[in-house]
């Protein structure tokens, strides 16, 4: 059990519930939270300084990737017993798409899966980062050509089927072709943008947790699409 458990003298099952009932929020904030960083504050950066260095880095991993190497030994001593991340990336699985690269390095909460969805696991962990761990800023990271949007245009399209649990997770994603189509250019590229806008929509106002900070100025959440064939992360309105 946590020790704001043991202090309030709630359970590890009574405290999901409060979460559910949209309470966890202020119980974090009475909290500090600073037991969740491992003995350590949070970032003190802003959304907007948070946002400011990722395009940085981003723009290093374009013009000059070798310069993104960093001393990973020296970075995993200063962060082995204490973590205070300043971004959360939502991203797609893709082998090609990987956040920490591409954003030349940082203390970055990454969470991964097809197609770059907002389902439970994915909002808990988005949630625990911003709610618990004080992280300022929450990018949904779609890419070029990503194949789980190019599954659900195929679906929408030509009522393409797949297997197993893969079919209601490219399902999910037909809604944003659908919103997609009939707009000028690709339709798997403006899916793409759609997909990524519409889950970060949906974490800054289907979360309380997260509505609830956003409201407060406390986080921001935005939506990006990365180039495969460049590199440059692309952020979208």
């Amino acid at each position: 059990m946590c020790p704001i458990c043991d202090v309030n003298g709630v359970s590890r099952r009574g405290f999901l519930a409060l979460a559910s009932a949209g309470i966890a929020s202020g119980l974090f904030a009475a909290s500090n939270a600073a037991w969740a960083a491992s003995d350590g504050a949070p970032t003190n950066l802003t959304a907007d300084q948070a946002l400011a260095r990722l395009m940085t880095g981003n723009e290093r991993y374009t013009k000059a990737p070798d310069v993104c190497a960093n001393n990973l030994i020296r970075q995993r001593d200063e962060v082995a017993k204490h973590q205070a991340p300043w971004a959360t990336i939502l991203s797609c699985a893709d082998s090609r798409v990987p956040p920490e690269l591409l954003f030349g390095g940082g203390e970055l909460f990454v969470a991964r899966n097809a197609g770059n969805m907002v389902d439970t696991a994915t909002m808990g962990t988005i949630e625990y980062g911003s709610a618990v761990l004080g992280v300022p800023l929450i990018v949904v990271l779609g890419h070029e050509r990503c194949g789980a949007v190019a599954a659900a245009v195929d679906t929408f399209e030509k009522q393409a089927e797949f297997p197993g649990s893969i079919g209601p997770m490219v399902g999910a994603i037909v809604p944003a072709v659908q919103a997609a189509k009939g707009k000028p250019g690709d339709l798997l590229d403006n899916a793409v943008r759609e997909s990524a806008s519409v889950s970060a929509r949906h974490l800054a106002t289907g979360s309380p947790l997260i509505a609830d900070l956003v409201t407060k100025g406390k986080v921001k959440v935005v939506a990006a699409c990365y180039d495969l064939d460049n590199g440059k992360v692309e952020w979208l309105a």
